[in-house]
């Protein structure tokens, strides 16, 4: 039986806030509130199609800020020894709100534009998002039960990799794929969205493995060609393909989990 000094002691740990790390969570969760809020505006003014787009627009830019917040986080405080449960929880429901609402929000606006003609999805358009959403929630709560970690606890999964696809690579292939078709102006491919959308909610609560880039930094070892190449390519394809350059890199990392596991598998059988 615990001393209750040692249990008092554990749950104090366990509650402890620390602000550097939880300011860019409320970061990534004041990205996702504002996103969703500039979908409703841009759902309001459907009739101006230009506003409507430039609307769509910030609310994906406000989703890769979630994103780059949600990446910071979790780094800062390993790189200042801050890590805490309270964190990863807090991280968890801002995730929610920023890679599950926000994204699942703009795309059932989308396929229900008034001047669209998506009969099949007007019908199932709430349900495609809430599956959605479903699943990004139930693969955010199988992460934090995976990676379940304090000073008495033991992780149930390795930190160099992560089970199904996270949620917010899902979530940044979908915003991605909607600023290409505003800047490019295809709404009539607005219809492959919703496909999309049931595509990444399998991957994200399968047990297919996807690297994880936790650890690397600035004393992570690389070969200096193959570093000078993927750098040169990276920022040639920002530079000629912006936004399709994102759609890109997300469709790489989405689709190496499978390719990766196929591989492992047919060279085990061979």
């Amino acid at each position: 039986m615990h001393h209750p000094r040692r249990r008092f002691k554990r749950r104090l740990e366990s509650s402890r806030i620390d602000f550097l790390p939880n300011l860019f969570t409320a970061g990534n969760l004041l990205f996702g509130f504002l996103a969703i809020i500039l979908c409703i505006q841009a759902k309001y003014a459907a009739a101006d199609e230009s506003m409507a787009t430039a609307y769509y627009t910030q609310a994906v830019w406000l989703i890769l800020a979630a994103f780059i917040c949600d990446i910071l986080d979790g780094r800062v405080a390993r790189v200042i020894h801050k890590e805490s449960l309270f964190g990863k929880e807090f991280d968890a429901i801002a995730d929610v709100v920023s890679f599950g609402v926000a994204p699942a929000l703009m795309v059932f606006f989308l396929i229900l534009k008034p001047t669209e003609n998506f009969e099949y999805f007007r019908s199932l358009g709430w349900l495609i998002g809430f599956v959605y959403l479903l699943c990004a929630a139930i693969r955010l709560a199988r992460f934090n039960a995976l990676t379940r970690t304090s000073k008495h606890d033991t992780p149930l999964f390795s930190d160099k990799e992560f089970s199904g696809l996270p949620t917010p690579a899902a979530a940044g292939l979908i915003v991605s794929l909607v600023l290409v078709l505003n800047e490019y102006e295809l709404p009539e491919w607005s219809v492959l969205l919703p496909l999309l959308m049931l595509l990444v909610t399998g991957l994200m609560v399968s047990n297919i493995p996807y690297p994880s880039f936790k650890y690397i930094s600035w004393h992570t070892q690389t070969h200096f060609r193959t570093f000078i190449v993927l750098t040169v390519v990276g920022l040639a394809a920002m530079i000629l393909l912006r936004a399709v350059a994102l759609v890109l890199i997300f469709l790489v990392y989405i689709f190496c989990g499978p390719v990766r596991l196929l591989y492992t598998k047919f060279r085990l059988r061979g």
